[in-house]
């Protein structure tokens, strides 16, 4: 699964995590399965429709084709270690991802191109502004968009972001179809080659009155944050690129500006950019560390709890402030536990590991005492605990008997490790109809969870 630990970021040895948020529907873990494949991480791309996808390869998610819980991959991009979490978009199932969206270096929300559904990624944003995490846009099924589709649609996301959006690209169409782009920063043309990184080409004519528009609307955006470049623009100086790129980046790490990129899963188109963007613009995990309160020292960052058939229980979660090995002692409430293995996630597939570098996902062993939102530190560490999250209401109910009743301690065994699985259940025991009573978010929630059941 590629996951050797051989890169550098920003002068030292760590991973940065990206989370795909976004509405259902908008292709997330095609828009994954694309990243692995362009960084090499997978030689071949699958579908989510054929059901050959790294992530959602769980029976709930391939019988439903679409996520109902998160997915950890990695890929190496350019001598650089990155992480990947796939969170679900549909609205039983988007709390699974809640806590590992707040341990992320950067989320990219994904949405369609499609001004009336813009509407639809306010909760992500509002969310990310909540919890303090960078965040970029990327449009998907560009190949989709009619014509002013993404104009129109950054025009109904910037009344609901906290930050202003930077439009990084322009759609280059030709007749009815989207073959390329404009990108605004480094003011080249690129037209889109399936399977293959983009070409770059000439700027065509009939685009190059709204790149300039466009342009200018982004340094200005950019010179509010940054003096020299304010000045420069208002003695009509044209900045140098290396200035743009710098301020750029420097704005999306602040999270002062949302970078809004477009493409398409499915055919690759824009996919290198967007690795190139994340290769530049997405924090180090120190900033992740500072955000999620540890001021020295070293933590694991819980985000999920799993009991994995053969493995058993197992603690998903980020690693921040310093590695993590087998077998080090984590500070859980009142005791100390010792980690049992460590495993990578690539989808459902896992690899063991001795140790993990900072920043990296990994699902640990024999910590009993884990529960999801917990910051577990090495004795030594200081840190506050992480923002509490705020869950989604449960909306429905279902009761549950068994055919036998010497089958109850097996049903409550099981409801158990649901509920600590998913923190949107809950069961609780009626009183007065000696009913057990399943809480969840929405009936197609509680549908796929007694399915698992």
């Amino acid at each position: 699964m590629g996951s050797t630990h051989n890169g550098t970021t920003n002068g030292s040895a760590a991973t940065r995590a990206v989370a795909l948020v976004g509405p259902a529907g908008t292709r997330k873990t095609s828009l994954a399965e694309a990243l692995l494949f362009s960084a090499g991480a997978i030689t071949r791309q699958g579908t989510v429709e054929a059901g050959n996808t790294v992530g959602d390869a769980s029976p709930e998610a391939r019988a439903r084709g679409g996520s109902t819980e998160i997915n950890l991959m990695h890929f190496d991009y350019m001598g650089e270690r990155f992480a990947l979490i796939d969170t679900p978009g549909g609205a039983g199932f988007s709390a699974d991802g809640l806590a590992a969206m707040q341990s992320a270096d950067l989320a990219l929300v994904v949405i369609d191109p499609a001004p009336e559904r813009a509407g639809l990624a306010e909760p992500f944003l509002r969310q990310l502004d909540e919890l303090g995490v960078p965040h970029a846009i990327f449009i998907n099924k560009i190949e989709h968009a009619r014509a002013g589709a993404v104009r129109e649609t950054v025009a109904e996301l910037q009344p609901i972001s906290r930050e202003p959006l930077a439009l990084r690209q322009i759609p280059i169409r030709q007749g009815d179809a989207v073959t390329g782009y404009v990108d605004i920063a480094l003011e080249r043309a690129y037209r889109y080659r399936p399977g293959k990184e983009s070409e770059q080409v000439e700027i065509p004519a009939d685009v190059l009155a709204a790149e300039q528009a466009e342009r200018a609307h982004l340094l200005e955006t950019l010179a509010d944050f940054d003096d020299a470049l304010m000045e420069a623009l208002l003695l009509d100086e044209v900045p140098d690129q290396a200035t743009v790129l710098a301020d750029l980046a420097a704005d999306t790490q602040a999270n002062k500006v949302v970078p809004v990129l477009l493409g398409s899963a499915l055919s690759d188109g824009g996919v290198h950019r967007l690795l190139k963007l994340l290769r530049h613009e997405v924090p180090a995990p120190q900033a992740a560390s500072e955000r999620m309160g540890i001021r020295e020292g070293g933590a694991l960052h819980v985000f999920k709890v799993t009991n994995a058939g053969a493995m058993g229980r197992l603690a998903l979660g980020r690693v921040l402030g310093g590695g993590l090995s087998e077998g080090d002692e984590l500070v859980v409430g009142d005791t100390a536990e010792r980690t049992g293995s460590l495993f990578f996630l690539q989808g459902d597939k896992t690899a063991k590991q001795s140790a993990a570098l900072p920043g990296d996902l990994v699902a640990v062993a024999k910590i009993e005492g884990a529960r999801p939102g917990m910051m577990l530190g090495h004795k030594g560490t200081r840190c506050a605990a992480p923002a509490p999250v705020s869950y989604p209401a449960q909306n429905a109910v279902v009761a549950i008997t068994t055919r036998d009743r010497k089958d109850d301690v097996k049903l409550s065994t099981a409801l158990h490790r649901l509920c600590e699985e998913d923190p949107a259940l809950q069961w609780t025991q009626d009183e007065a109809t000696h009913e057990t009573l399943l809480h969840g978010i929405n009936d197609e929630h509680l549908q796929v969870v007694l399915g698992r059941l």
